[in-house]
């Protein structure tokens, strides 16, 4: 007499969905400080959080296609710069998941947010230190734990992505020496007048851009909210709020690709 195997997924049944996510754990985390209790403050908990678990997601994704460049591995890189660039589309529609927060409702508990800021987010410097932009005088102001120091003193001397990708155009004849920006400029005019001979290595800066074009298109939409939100007001962590936001919204990850256009 045959006996059935059980069908997949029910092989001894001691793993479930809501373990293998740690759910209860994940549910529990939403603690707001507001007494009596704020209704949007869950909201606003909710948001922040769902950031900081996408950026989590591409610092993962980063890594990964800086060892890519290096490798020469253009196809898998630009494959998952294709992932980064659709979570940093999720992230700008969470800002209008957040503006159905009125100014009313925010002043219910903004208050109790005092002197914390997303300012002082540690993996989204990360970010932004992984993909090229690199600002020490930051460490002063942002890490308020050893364990947060140590990670952005990490990003300062690991190499970034674009540091990878000069390599890859060294690797494919086409000088980036750090100390000539003539010769620089002259091989990235190459790459991308002669898109035939060099068709993988424009793809894969042409991905690059867009992941620094959806990043500042975020800072955009994000001074806008907080203007929205607060007006002219202090941010929480002390800044000036949406004025000092407004001079973030020129940072650039590749400078030099963007400043390309003007030559071809």
């Amino acid at each position: 007499m045959s006996t059935k195997s059980p069908r997949f997924g029910q092989e001894g049944g001691e793993l479930s969905y809501g373990i293998y996510l740690r759910v209860l754990e994940l549910l529990d985390l939403q603690t707001g400080l507001s007494d009596p209790p704020a209704h949007d403050e869950l909201l606003f908990i909710v948001v922040h959080q769902a950031y900081e678990l996408w950026f989590k997601q591409i610092l993962f994704e980063l890594e990964t296609v800086r060892g890519c460049l290096f490798d020469g591995d253009t196809h898998r890189a630009r494959h998952l710069l294709g992932r980064v660039h659709s979570i940093e589309r999720v992230l700008v529609e969470h800002i209008s998941v957040i503006e159905t927060m009125t100014p009313q409702d925010f002043l219910e508990f903004r208050s109790n947010l005092a002197p914390a800021s997303g300012f002082q987010s540690i993996q989204f410097r990360e970010v932004e230190f992984l993909s090229g932009l690199k600002e020490p005088g930051l460490l002063v102001h942002l890490a308020q734990t050893p364990d947060e120091h140590s990670r952005l003193e990490r990003r300062l001397a690991e190499p970034t992505l674009w540091d990878a990708f000069c390599a890859l155009l060294e690797a494919n004849g086409l000088p980036m020496p750090g100390d000539d920006e003539e010769v620089r400029r002259l091989s990235l005019l190459k790459m991308m007048r002669d898109a035939t001979a060099f068709a993988e290595l424009f793809s894969t800066s042409e991905s690059l851009l867009t992941h620094d074009e959806l990043f500042a298109l975020w800072r955009y939409h994000h001074v806008m909210m907080v203007e929205r939100q607060i007006g002219a007001k202090s941010g929480t962590g002390g800044s000036t709020g949406a004025s000092y936001l407004r001079t973030t919204l020129g940072k650039r990850f590749y400078s030099e690709l963007w400043d390309l256009r003007s030559y071809l």
